[in-house]
């Protein structure tokens, strides 16, 4: 069997986006290096009590999930779920640095016109205002800035939705990841319904989404849907699994594997608004398990250990795509989040209150793990799959 990162290679991604990091490295970090995202002065103000957050994201290839299963059952709503993943990715990143609120939001849409047409930039608009409506209801104020609809057809295979995040905040509110020997790591969930949402959420996420879709479903799309994949992938890696979108999910009444698939991002944002209001202090760190999954920590840390050994429950997502793709479980915590996307690294004494905190918005949390000294920065996963070290 082929290894799970030769498939992903030759599919033209990567778990670890080793090149960007290389390519990046020289680049100045900002004014506190390790801080989830990059945080800058007050040029906009120039006062040195605050300072400036920018963010870009975009839905990754999840856009191409969504165009197969708008193409296969008609379903113009499920573009509402892909400006949802693009936002969330921008917003839960800054997030983990304090800035939960007073956020301004620009879209930059790139389309193929021949294939993509006008009703659906109406639903990704229009989707937008929704989401952000959604927010204020929770205290959670973004600010719609416009953006830029661009017809790109000799560049954009299908469609391309991403967003770039600004917002100016006092450097008194930031948390800077200083994670310690000792701390406890709280986990929230990524699956399930929380009060602000209007349906079951799989926890898939934006992340690996490129492996999800052509692990899990059939050649059946390289046949009839030639616009949604890249004609210079090698076709022995195209499509693989053995599932349509509209194949009901095992044990789940009325949900298919498309509405699996493609269940919007979470944003954490309302929870931790309040969470940073009474534990801000108490908080070491905080991490987004995006890129990277379950390891995505190690970026943060310095001489340290972080062992997970009371994971969540391995949501039916993750299990489709590790039973229709052969994955070692290994490589699977280190692409998708695995069932909770965000982590809070705190003292023992805050505990308790973080995790009431996100049982108030029925969001499952619990502590995951913890944090020990190392001579090199460690994380270790114990599953009910094995133990795996990273």
């Amino acid at each position: 069997m082929r290894s799970p990162s030769s498939k992903y290679e030759k599919r033209g991604v990567s778990a670890t986006k080793d090149e960007v990091h290389e390519a990046i490295k020289g680049l100045d970090k900002g004014l506190y290096p390790s801080a989830f995202c990059k945080i800058m002065p007050d040029v906009v103000g120039g006062d040195d009590n605050y300072c400036n957050i920018m963010h870009a994201d975009t839905a990754g290839t999840k856009t191409s999930l969504a165009y197969l299963y708008w193409k296969q059952t008609g379903k113009d709503t499920i573009w509402s779920n892909i400006v949802q993943d693009a936002i969330v990715m921008n917003l839960d990143d800054m997030a983990c640095v304090g800035c939960t609120s007073d956020i301004v939001l620009s879209s930059t849409i790139g389309r193929n016109k021949n294939l993509i047409p006008g009703s659906v930039i109406k639903s990704l608009i229009q989707g937008t205002a929704a989401f952000v409506d959604k927010l204020a209801e929770y205290g959670v104020m973004v600010h719609l800035a416009g953006g830029e609809t661009a017809d790109v057809g000799d560049i954009v295979r299908t469609l391309d939705v991403g967003f770039t995040t600004f917002a100016r905040m006092k450097r008194s509110e930031l948390i800077i990841n200083n994670i310690q020997a000792g701390d406890v790591i709280v986990g929230l969930g990524s699956s399930g319904q929380s009060v602000y949402e209007d349906s079951y959420n799989s926890g898939i996420g934006s992340n690996g989404l490129t492996a999800a879709r052509h692990d899990v479903l059939s050649k059946y799309y390289v046949q009839h849907f030639p616009d949604s994949y890249d004609h210079h992938t090698p076709e022995d890696v195209l499509f693989t699994g053995p599932h349509l979108l509209t194949d009901p999910v095992p044990g789940m009444e009325d949900v298919d594997i498309g509405t699996l698939l493609l269940s919007p991002t979470r944003t954490y944002l309302p929870v931790l608004t309040q969470i940073y209001a009474a534990h801000r202090q108490d908080l070491h760190g905080v991490i987004h398990c995006t890129g990277g999954g379950q390891t995505k920590v190690s970026k943060f840390i310095e001489n340290k250990h972080v062992i997970k050994d009371n994971l969540m429950d391995v949501p039916m997502v993750f299990r489709l795509i590790q039973s229709a793709s052969g994955t070692d479980w290994k490589e699977m915590y280190q692409v998708f989040n695995m069932g909770h996307r965000i982590e809070l690294y705190t003292s023992a004494g805050a505990v308790d209150d973080l995790i009431q905190f996100a049982r108030t918005f029925d969001i499952e949390a619990q502590v995951i793990g913890h944090v020990e000294e190392s001579s090199s920065n460690r994380v270790t996963i114990r599953s009910e799959f094995g133990t795996f070290e990273y």
